[in-house]
């Protein structure tokens, strides 16, 4: 698919391939540093995608933070931050969480053909809910968000979602940020899960930049040929 939107891939990460802790409190792997670099990273995009569970388990805002990027995005006629994506297969999604009520940007949430009468009624109007055949793909997901103008995705996670699209190699660019702790604990959730990838001993990822942000290293990879330098920030 060439017109899909360019996809980059960003998390943060343990020593041990962890993104969080078992049990809240939410484990904070990043530094202020990173998370500005992030925070610039989402100004630039369309559209920022995490799975439902990450929904449920961090409650997370998706805003571009700074004020001056906001200010930035109006400018050139954008909403003050990108639109918020998830995608569930159960719909189990609470219409109070700080994804739906934070923020005035456009709200997706994509999920099978047999769930999205029930998701409608549990959200009402809080976010705009789309139908995508009884199997939900990424790239049904993204052939959507193309269709509605969305040139670029940052997808932040979780797991589950992180492996989906990597997977079905749709990823353009990944963005690693390695935190120098161990989490230790095969309860919490990794990176990503069991798959078959495309990149393999025989088929090595591109390591595009490696850069020390305070205690953290960004490790940034291409992943596709659509890979633009401009994008690490």
């Amino acid at each position: 698919m060439t017109d899909r939107p360019y996809v980059t891939l960003s998390c943060a990460i343990s020593l041990d391939g962890y993104l969080d802790t078992a049990l809240p409190p939410k484990l904070a792997l990043s530094n202020a540093a990173d998370f500005d670099r992030v925070d610039e990273v989402r100004a630039r995009n369309d559209a920022i995608l995490v799975g439902a569970r990450t929904v449920r388990r961090d409650n997370p805002r998706l805003l571009v933070r700074s004020a001056d990027r906001q200010g930035e995005r109006a400018a050139a006629g954008l909403e003050r931050s990108p639109w918020k994506v998830t995608v569930t297969a159960t719909g189990d999604l609470d219409p109070d969480a700080a994804f739906f009520t934070d923020g005035d940007a456009a709200k997706l949430v994509y999920c099978p053909r047999s769930a999205g009468r029930r998701i409608r009624e549990r959200l009402g109007d809080s976010a705009t809910v789309v139908e995508l055949g009884e199997d939900v793909t990424m790239t049904d997901l993204l052939a959507d968000l193309a269709d509605r103008g969305t040139k670029r995705l940052m997808v932040e996670g979780g797991g589950i979602t992180l492996t989906q699209f990597l997977a079905e190699n749709l990823v353009d660019e990944l963005h690693l940020a390695v935190a120098p702790i161990f989490v230790g604990d095969q309860r919490a959730p990794r990176f990503v899960g069991d798959a078959a990838f495309p990149w393999t001993s025989d088929r090595r990822a591109t390591l595009a930049e490696v850069r020390q942000i305070g205690d953290v290293v960004l490790l940034r990879y291409a992943l596709s040929d659509r890979f633009d330098d401009r994008g690490g920030l």
